[in-house]
C-alpha cells in the first residue's frame, strides 16, 4: 500500500516532462504540410472525361481532391535549406514555380532577388520570364503589410507591363503568412492577390514545378477555374507517347477557383524527360483546353 505514493509522484513527474516538450522552429521558413497524395482510385477500366467511347487508352485513376497548402508557403528542402514559390510571367498571366536555397534570415528578400535573376534556362524554354528588374528593395513588414521600394525605373513601361510586373511582386511575397498584401513605396499602390486574380490562367499549376525530377504517382497541385471543377492530367514520355492518365476535381469549379490535388500514374520502361500536361476537357466537343505543359524528368516504373 506505501508504493501508491511514489507511484504517483513517477507519474507526475512524466506528465510534467511530456507538457515541457517543444518542438523545434525554422525561423522565417514557415513548415508546409508534408506532401503527400489521397488517391482513390476506381474500380476498373474507366475512360478519362472527354474520351470517345471504344478508344483504348490508360486506365484513369480518379483522385480524391485535398486541400493543399497555403499556396507558396515556404517549406524546408533540407538541412540549411529553404524552398519559396516565384511568380514569372507567360503570355500575359502569372505563373508559378520553385527556388530551393541555402536557410536566411531575410527570406522575402531572397525571393525578390530571385525574381530579378529570372528563370532558369529549362523555364525560359517553357516561356517564363521575369518583368522584374534588379533593385527591388524589402522596406519592412507590418500589420499583414509588405512595403518594397522599387528602383525608379520600375514604372518606366505600358500600363499592362506594369501590372504583370506588380502582380510577379505580389504573388511571390503574399506565399508569406506575414504578408496580405504589398505596397509599393513611393506610388501610393497597394495590391492583393484578390486585386490581381484576373490575371491568373484558369488553371495554375502549383506541383510539380518545371524540370523537377519526379515518379509515379506524379502528385499534381494547384488551382483551377474550370467546368465542374475537373481538372484532367495526361503523363507524356520524351516522344510524346501518353503513359499515364488522370483527373482529379478541384474544391470549385465553373465560374470560382478552386486547389486541386491528385496523384496520376505512368508507366516508362526507360527514365528520361516527359511532360505532365494538366486541362480541361471541353464541354462543347471534348477538345483539350486550358493545357499547362509542364516539362519534368520521368523515373522509370518496374
Amino acid at each position: 500500500m506505501n508504493r501508491l505514493p511514489a507511484l504517483l509522484a513517477a507519474l507526475a513527474l512524466l506528465l510534467a516532462g511530456c507538457a515541457d516538450a517543444r518542438s523545434g522552429t525554422l525561423g522565417p521558413a514557415p513548415r508546409a504540410a508534408a506532401p503527400g497524395t489521397a488517391t482513390a482510385p476506381v474500380t476498373g477500366p474507366t475512360a478519362l472525361p472527354g474520351t470517345p467511347t471504344g478508344v483504348p487508352g490508360p486506365t484513369a485513376t480518379r483522385s480524391t481532391a485535398v486541400t493543399p497548402p497555403r499556396t507558396g508557403t515556404p517549406s524546408p528542402a533540407g538541412t540549411g535549406s529553404v524552398t519559396v514559390q516565384l511568380w514569372f510571367a507567360r503570355a500575359g498571366v502569372v505563373v508559378p514555380t520553385r527556388r530551393t536555397r541555402p536557410t536566411t534570415v531575410t527570406t522575402s528578400r531572397l525571393a525578390l532577388a530571385e525574381l530579378a535573376a529570372g528563370p532558369t534556362s529549362a523555364e525560359a524554354a517553357a516561356g517564363l520570364a521575369t518583368l522584374v528588374p534588379a533593385g527591388v528593395e524589402m522596406v519592412r513588414i507590418a500589420e499583414g503589410t509588405a512595403t518594397v521600394a522599387p528602383p525608379p525605373s520600375f514604372a518606366d513601361t505600358d500600363a499592362r507591363t506594369l501590372r504583370l510586373r506588380r502582380a510577379q511582386v505580389v504573388w511571390t511575397l503574399t506565399q508569406f503568412p506575414t504578408v496580405r498584401r504589398v505596397a509599393f513605396a513611393g506610388s501610393g499602390v497597394v495590391l492583393a492577390r484578390t486585386d490581381l486574380a484576373d490575371l491568373l490562367a484558369p488553371i495554375v499549376v502549383t506541383e510539380p514545378a518545371i524540370g523537377q525530377r519526379v515518379a509515379g504517382p506524379v502528385t499534381v497541385a494547384g488551382t483551377a477555374n474550370v467546368y465542374e471543377a475537373t481538372v484532367s492530367i495526361r503523363i507524356l514520355d520524351g516522344t510524346g507517347r501518353v503513359v499515364g492518365t488522370g483527373f482529379t476535381t478541384a474544391t470549385c469549379g465553373s465560374g470560382c477557383r478552386g486547389d486541386y490535388r491528385g496523384g496520376v500514374a505512368y508507366r516508362l520502361a526507360t527514365a528520361g524527360p516527359g511532360t505532365v500536361e494538366v486541362y480541361e476537357v471541353s464541354p462543347r466537343d471534348g477538345s483539350r483546353t486550358h493545357v499547362v505543359a509542364v516539362p519534368v524528368l520521368l523515373a522509370a516504373t518496374a
